[in-house]
């Protein structure tokens, strides 16, 4: 911009990730990052608000978060071989409680955070499979 109005578009940070923002001068608001890694996330809300709610990630897949900024949870993922993936429970604490695949199945999930367990599958011709024990 013009001498005295210049403002902020993008940050190259050290560790390689690039900060790329939008606004006037002195409301720049984070929309997006880029990794080293391929993936990209992207933010709303207003300066020093901003909130991740999507990030592309290399390998296809795509993530889907609410809540506000600091808080935001995972609540879906779209993997690249289409499965639909879908979470419950605050931020570092999402577990998985549903995956939905292209063929129309559903498959349903019990547990915390990390030992979620398959619990029951719902086929898309109808048929139901119920499991239990633990994860593994």
């Amino acid at each position: 911009g013009e001498q005295g109005a210049e403002r902020k578009v993008r940050v190259v940070l050290a560790d390689g990730n690039v900060v790329h923002y939008e606004g006037e001068q002195g409301a720049e608001r984070m929309v997006r990052t880029e990794t080293p890694a391929g993936s990209v996330w992207y933010y709303e809300g207003e300066s020093g608000v901003e909130r991740l709610v999507r990030m592309a990630l290399a390998d296809g897949g795509v993530g889907h978060y609410e809540g506000e900024q600091g808080a935001e949870r995972k609540v879906r993922v779209v993997l690249a071989d289409g499965n639909v993936v879908h979470y419950e429970g605050e931020q570092g604490a999402e577990r998985m409680v549903r995956t939905e695949t292209p063929a129309g199945s559903v498959w349903y999930y019990e547990g915390e955070s990390g030992v979620e367990r398959l619990v029951r599958m719902a086929l898309a011709d109808g048929g139901v499979g119920h499991y239990e024990g633990e994860q593994g």
